[in-house]
C-alpha cells in the first residue's frame, strides 16, 4: 500500500533539509523532495540524512548522473535515498565539472560502488578516494563517454573480429551511406506524402517518386 504525503509535509523534510551544513536549498516536485548540497559537503550531508533521527535515510537506491554541457558545471550528480521507516524518499543533487572529483561516498552508503563506477564510465565523472573506479560497462577499449550529450550516436570507434588477425580490432566508425540523416520528428509536421488513392509514398529526397 501506498500513502500519498502532503506538500506541506514534504515542504517541511525540505526545510528541515535545507538547516543541514553544507545544503544550499530544497524543491517540491512530483510528491518527492530535491535538495541541493555543495560537492564537497556531500559525505557529510548523506551521514546526516543517513543517521539523522528526523530523517533516516537508511539506503541509497540510486546514484546517476546528467549532463547540462552549456553550464560552466556541466555535471549534475543525483543520489536517490530511501527512509524505510519513515516512508520517504528524496533527491539530493550536486555540481561538478569535468576536472573537479566528487568525494565518494561509500563509506556512508557502500553500495555506492558501482553507481559511481557507472557514472564514470557514462559521463566520465571522477570520484575521489573510490577504491576501484574503472569503466563498468563499455567495453576495454571504449572511448568517451557514451551519456555526455556531445557524445555522437555512432560512437568514435566500432568494433569487428578480423580473420586474418584473428582478434578483435579497433577501427573508426565509417560512414553509413544508406542512412536517413532525417532529425525532424514526425510530431513537429513532416510533409511526407501520406499513402493512399492518389497519395503515393513519397522518400524524402527521391525526386522521381510519386511521379
Amino acid at each position: 500500500m501506498i500513502w500519498a504525503v502532503s506538500d506541506k509535509d514534504l515542504n517541511a523534510l525540505g526545510a528541515r533539509c535545507a538547516k543541514l551544513k553544507g545544503v544550499s536549498g530544497y524543491s517540491v516536485a512530483f510528491g518527492e523532495v530535491t535538495i541541493e548540497a555543495e560537492a564537497g559537503a556531500i559525505i557529510s550531508v548523506l551521514t546526516q540524512l543517513k543517521e539523522g533521527a528526523a530523517f533516516q535515510f537508511q539506503q541509497m537506491v540510486d546514484l546517476c548522473g546528467a549532463d547540462y554541457p552549456n553550464r560552466p558545471k556541466r555535471f549534475d550528480v543525483v543520489y536517490h535515498l530511501l527512509s524505510m521507516t519513515k516512508n520517504r524518499r528524496i533527491r539530493v543533487k550536486i555540481q561538478t565539472d569535468e576536472a573537479t572529483p566528487v568525494p565518494s561516498v561509500i563509506p556512508v552508503y557502500p553500495v555506492a560502488e558501482w553507481f559511481e563506477r557507472e557514472a564514470f564510465d557514462m559521463y566520465g565523472i571522477a570520484f575521489a578516494d573510490h577504491p576501484d573506479l574503472r569503466r563498468l560497462l563499455t567495453d576495454y577499449g571504449f572511448e568517451g563517454y557514451p551519456l555526455r550529450k556531445d557524445f555522437p550516436m555512432s560512437g568514435h570507434v566500432e568494433v569487428r573480429y578480423d580473420d586474418e588477425q584473428k582478434r578483435v580490432v579497433y577501427e573508426p566508425v565509417k560512414a553509413v551511406e544508406f542512412r536517413n540523416w532525417d532529425f525532424l520528428s514526425p510530431w513537429e509536421g513532416a510533409e511526407y506524402a501520406k499513402p493512399g488513392e492518389g497519395y503515393p509514398y513519397v522518400i524524402p529526397g527521391d525526386e522521381k517518386a510519386g511521379k
